[in-house]
This record gives C-alpha cells, sequence and structure tokens, in this order.
C-alpha cells in the first residue's frame, strides 16, 4: 500500500512528453523505474488532464500556428490511452499524481483513482477550477510561479476553511530558467510566512543543473518536481525536460545533499574521534599558587593552559554556576584533578527556579521586561532557596529606583535595613507577612507600604508574592542584614541574564 505522507517525494513529471504516444508514455514509466532504483525516497509519476474538446475554444482547434493549440493537439491521448499509463504508474509503485487544466479532467482524475490533484502556477487563481478541485477528496499540491503573495495568501486560506490537504511549492515559470533567476530563497519565505504548510519546489532549470536541488534541501523543501522524458530518434527533449541519466544524476545529488543535511529533529551523536580531539583543545586548570584543603577555586587561584591530562578540571567545567572546594593540598603550577575536589553544580537548581519564578509572574499576570536581568538571592545557600530568598528584577535604577520582587510559596526574607535609601512597597499579587522594627502586620494584593531608612524590615509569604518596590537609588553596599553571616556571604547571590527564553 502507498505511502501518501511519505517524505521526501520526487515527482517525475511527464506532462506532454508521451508526445501522444500511449506506448512512449509507457517508457517514460519505465525508465523512471530504473533511473530512481535503490534510492531511498518516494516517488511519484505525474500527467497532465485536459479535454481538449472543451478546453481549445471551438474556433481555435486547427490553429496550429498558436503554440500551444499545436503542442496539446499533437499530443492528445484518448482517456482510455491515459488510464493504461496511470496502471503502469500504479504497477510501477509510483504514487500517482494529475494536473487537471479544467473541470472534466477533475471529474476524469476522480475516475481514474489518483492519489493527489496537482495544480500549475497559471491556474491557482482559476477560481472556478479551484471550486471543482475543493470538492474532490484528493489532497492538493500547488505550484506558485508568478503568483502575487496576497493571491497565494487567498488560495491557502480557501483550501484551510475547507479543510484540505494542502501543499506549496516555489516554482519559476520560465522554461527554462536560468540559474540567476532560480530565486531559491523564496522556499524560505513561503515556509516562514506558511509554517503549517508543507513546502515543495517545482524545478525548471536545465536538466544538467545538479546543484539547486541541493539548496533546495537545505532550505527545507520536500517535495520536488521535475520534467522527465525519454529521447528516441525521433523524439528530442525541451530545454527543461530531464532524460533518465540526468534523473538519476539529479537524485544521487539529492542523497548527497541529505547525508550532508543530517539530522534537524534532534542533536546529532558526536564520535568519539571528535570528542577526543575537542577535549585535547581545551584547556586545563592550574594552580596558580599552592592551595591548601578548603580553599576554593577562583579566578586568582587557577589558571589555565594546555595540555590538559586525564581527570583534570578544564576552563569549560569553570561556570557561575559550579563550586570547587579543595579536599587535598595542591602545589603552584599542578593541574587540578577531579579527584582532589569536591563540585557542586546548581545549575539545576537555579533552572528550577527561574521556571518557578515565570509560573507565579503568569499567575499573577504581572508582565515585565524581557531583558532585565533576574537576581536569585540564597541567603543561607540556594539548597534554602525555598525558605529564605527572594528573586528580584531591577527595572531602573537611577536616582530612582524600580523592581519587580517575586517570592515563592513558604519563602522568608531575612531582617534587614538600609541606611541610604527609602522604599515603598506595592503588593501587585498574593499575601505577605511584613515586621517593621519586630511589629508584625498582614498585607494583601495592592496595600502599599512605606518603609523610611533605617527601619529593620523582614517578610514572609505562604501563597507567594509579587512585589513591585519603588525607592531612590540602590547602592548594593546599603544592605545590612541584622543575622551578620548573611553579609558574611559573598555567595549569596545568583544573577541570570535572557531568563525569560532560557539562561
Amino acid at each position: 500500500m502507498k505511502n501518501l505522507s511519505a517524505r521526501p517525494l520526487f515527482i517525475f513529471e511527464m506532462a506532454n512528453n508521451h508526445m501522444g504516444s500511449v506506448e512512449h508514455g509507457l517508457r517514460i514509466v519505465e525508465e523512471m523505474r530504473e533511473a530512481c532504483r535503490d534510492f531511498p525516497f518516494s516517488f511519484a509519476v505525474k500527467l497532465q488532464y485536459r479535454d481538449l474538446d472543451t478546453f481549445i475554444h471551438p474556433d481555435y482547434r486547427q490553429r496550429y500556428d498558436l503554440k500551444f493549440v499545436k503542442r496539446f493537439s499533437e499530443a492528445r491521448l484518448s482517456w482510455d490511452e491515459y488510464r493504461q499509463i496511470k496502471k503502469a504508474i500504479d504497477d510501477s509503485g509510483f504514487v500517482s499524481i494529475c494536473t487537471p487544466c479544467d473541470e472534466v479532467s477533475v471529474g476524469r482524475i476522480e475516475e481514474h483513482g489518483f492519489d493527489f490533484i496537482k495544480i500549475p502556477s497559471c491556474y491557482l487563481t482559476d477560481w472556478p477550477l479551484l471550486e471543482r478541485i475543493a470538492k474532490s477528496d484528493k489532497p492538493v499540491i500547488a505550484s506558485t510561479a508568478g503568483v502575487a503573495l496576497e493571491d497565494i495568501d487567498r488560495v491557502v486560506s480557501f483550501f484551510r476553511h475547507r479543510e484540505k490537504p494542502f501543499s506549496i511549492m516555489h516554482c519559476v515559470g520560465e522554461y527554462p530558467t536560468r540559474d540567476e533567476h532560480l530565486r531559491l530563497g523564496q522556499i524560505q519565505l513561503l515556509k516562514k510566512r506558511y509554517s503549517d504548510l508543507e513546502v515543495g519546489y517545482s524545478t525548471h532549470e536545465s536538466p544538467d543543473n545538479f546543484e539547486a536541488v541541493k539548496i533546495a534541501i537545505g532550505l527545507g523543501a520536500t517535495i520536488f518536481e521535475k520534467h522527465v522524458g525519454v529521447p528516441t530518434e525521433s523524439i528530442k527533449l525541451n530545454a527543461y525536460s530531464a532524460n533518465p541519466d540526468q534523473v538519476r544524476r539529479w537524485l544521487r545529488s539529492a542523497a548527497n545533499a541529505y547525508r550532508m543535511y543530517g539530522n534537524d529533529t534532534e542533536r546529532y551523536s558526536f564520535t568519539d574521534l571528535e570528542i577526543q580531539t575537542l577535549h585535547d583543545l581545551q584547556r586545563g586548570a592550574f594552580a596558580k599558587r599552592p592551595l591548601n584543603k578548603g580553599d576554593r577555586l577562583a579566578g586568582a587561584s587557577v589558571f589555565y593552559a594546555i595540555p590538559n591530562v586525564p581527570s583534570q578540571v578544564i576552563a569549560n567545567d569553570m561556570s557561575k554556576y559550579t563550586d570547587f572546594v579543595v579536599t587535598e593540598a595542591v602545589a603552584e603550577g599542578s593541574p587540578l584533578l577531579l579527584g582532589g575536589l569536591q563540585k557542586s553544580d546548581s545549575m539545576s537548581q537555579v533552572l528550577q527556579i527561574v521556571g518557578e519564578v515565570k509560573k507565579m509572574l503568569k499567575r499573577s499576570k504581572v508582565v515585565v521586561p524581557g531583558q532585565c536581568e533576574l537576581e536569585i538571592s540564597h541567603h543561607y545557600g540556594i539548597e534554602q532557596f525555598d525558605k529564605f530568598g527572594l528573586t528580584m528584577i531591577t527595572v531602573v535604577n537611577r536616582e530612582y529606583c524600580k523592581k519587580i520582587i517575586v517570592m515563592l510559596p513558604g519563602q522568608t526574607h531575612p531582617e534587614q535595613r538600609h541606611e541610604q535609601k527609602d522604599e515603598t512597597f506595592h503588593i501587585l499579587f498574593g499575601k505577605v507577612s511584613l515586621s517593621l522594627d519586630g511589629v508584625a502586620s498582614d498585607r494583601k494584593s495592592n496595600d502599599v507600604v512605606v518603609i523610611p531608612r533605617g527601619v529593620k524590615h523582614q517578610f514572609t509569604t505562604r501563597t507567594g508574592a509579587v512585589i513591585e518596590e519603588v525607592s531612590s537609588n540602590h547602592n548594593s553596599n546599603d544592605c545590612f542584614y541584622t543575622d551578620a553571616t548573611i553579609n558574611a556571604n559573598k555567595k549569596r547571590k545568583t544573577f541570570v541574564t535572557y531568563w525569560m527564553n532560557g539562561c
């Protein structure tokens, strides 16, 4: 059974290259089957249907001086002959696609059991034809050459409202299309504008151009269409149709592009060689001075250089979220080995805190500027942040200052005072128990509390709270905690940037 959703899908457009001969049409199908053998893609053969007796005006049926009247008339096949080619398409395992050029042909496509209907660029805004196609149960693929974005919008809306499976293809209606007119960047434009639609590439470049398909694959196209044919002594292909050898080279180029493209749904698997090569280039951490048990690794005590040695701390390990404590004395200039250090990493805790802060802001419906830094205060260590601490977003700090304080349920901010600034708390969300110079009071949403300089204040929340703090200029040295061990803790704050989207 055919898998109509299998991708990538490569469409062989026969068009009029059967030249009005059912035998030659069958040969094209057979040679395309051989040309695509062993390639890991899904393949389709496409025909074009025209009810010539109604498609060409009666007064012009003998006007062979008109290019398309002559071409279509000379390539006429009966409906029974088309059925024979359609059967060969099915028997060869191809997906079957057909372009109707009139309403009668849509009925024939339904009668003959094609898998897809393809709308050519010239009929993308043929509304009488679109209305008939929309009544069919066939999924639709449409080309967009020479059609303004506003008109594509209308067609996309038309099929969306009818819940019609619909894909679009970038195409340029020049036969053949010069390289400088391929405009492959339009694939990206279509993907961005219609992000819910599958986007493909219908090609009319020279059949010896095997590079364009690579670019189209890199830009995210998943359906590819090319005019194909089989030349004989009496049949010469046009300048944009590929012969079987050119088709095979086209597919080989596409396969090579996919090998280079790799996977875009998950991170690739790193090879042992890649990992080892990168590790060999990474700088190792060395003692800048003699280090004793209990010392913390910091900028003044460490330098980085190559080569590193096995089990050595490398510069890549030294982030603001990582803390190393020496457990075995290290001589000056010696490598810092993981076995002689105690490591703690707060990254996972920081990410969890950021997530909880976002939830609280969403719950409170308080909007904060995304570019503002998030300050996480963990007065007794990040391990006790759920009991003692808060997060703070500084919106502006000039002669005046505005901050947004976010407290999670169950948190307490230890008692402190300021000697330089006055501050005012506006409770935006939640409930807070606030103590001023030892006198406690319960505060709720929309309460305003003034805290003069010198007044000791402590606050706690059981529900979680969001508080707007407005004050005079804030100086980081103007926080005096009643518990002196907090002031002595130089690592009681963690700052996170770009936290609205990640950190």
